[in-house]
């Protein structure tokens, strides 16, 4: 018997089960990767729409361990007796629908992206909130300078600044230039993806996975080569096109945006 057998003989630890809770009305649940906090309100299809104690609803998929009860990870599920759907409309985001209204005057607080591709993103899914909070995004070209930058704009309690990088990942480059940032009045989120093009689901745009390109070669071109696309502009245009909502997103690029937008939008206590 080898060294691995005798590992493998011993008692293996039990997997930790998930407890699973239905979704009662007015419980207080936290989701897991937005950090959006909220009572349950109502239900549209297999989701459920939480509120915050500022009034905000927003929609969350019931997804095994996707919530926080009393600060444990847990599985929702809809209430098995008949609940009627909320009715409400949402906005591509999630969000619960206003109605039509004016464009709030935009805030003094902004929420900064790296790029003009990360800005169409994040308008395709969340302007309808964004318009409402008066919340304006604005592409930097690049975090290079983010520190500089950030002592420019001069943030404050009524004019916070949120910061969405990519490839935002333990060791980076952006590791390190976020780093230098300590502003309390700054939240620099980001998602793990090379692109902003990556954190769209691959099914999304009609292939099974995003490519490998390899080291030394930059990501769009490489990812263009291999799908036989021969501008970058012309695959960035059919990406955007198949993002209807947030589900065409993956979750840490949802995470962060709405952290984002809650940290400029929620009055400091």
């Amino acid at each position: 018997m080898g060294r691995y057998d005798d590992v493998l003989a011993g008692g293996r630890r039990p997997r930790r089960e998930i407890p699973v809770h239905e979704a009662e009305p007015e419980m207080v649940v936290e989701d897991a990767d937005s950090g959006f906090c909220g009572a349950v309100v109502g239900f549209e299809g297999q989701a459920v729409v939480l509120e915050d104690r500022h009034g905000k609803r927003r929609l969350f998929p019931l997804e095994p361990a996707a919530f926080r009860l009393d600060g444990v990870i847990v599985t929702l599920t809809r209430p098995a007796r008949s609940t009627a759907d909320t009715g409400l409309k949402l906005t591509a985001s999630g969000s619960v629908a206003v109605g039509p209204q004016r464009a709030r005057v935009a805030r003094a607080g902004r929420i900064w992206v790296e790029g003009l591709h990360d800005a169409a993103l994040v308008e395709r899914v969340w302007g309808d909130d964004l318009r409402v909070e008066g919340v304006v995004v604005e592409p930097l070209d690049g975090v290079d300078d983010l520190r500089r930058r950030v002592a420019e704009f001069s943030p404050g309690p009524d004019a916070r600044l949120g910061v969405l990088v990519d490839h935002l990942v333990a060791g980076s480059k952006e590791s390190r230039i976020v780093a230098a940032v300590t502003d309390p009045h700054v939240l620099v989120t980001g998602h793990p993806y090379v692109d902003v093009w990556q954190a769209v689901k691959p099914a999304a745009v009609g292939i099974a996975a995003w490519p490998q390109v390899p080291r030394g070669i930059p990501w769009k071109e490489g990812v263009c080569a291999a799908l036989g696309v021969a501008e970058p502009a012309d695959l960035w245009r059919l990406i955007l096109s198949r993002v209807d909502s947030y589900r065409d997103l993956e979750t840490p690029l949802i995470g962060a945006v709405e952290r984002l937008i809650d940290f400029v939008t929620t009055p400091p206590d």
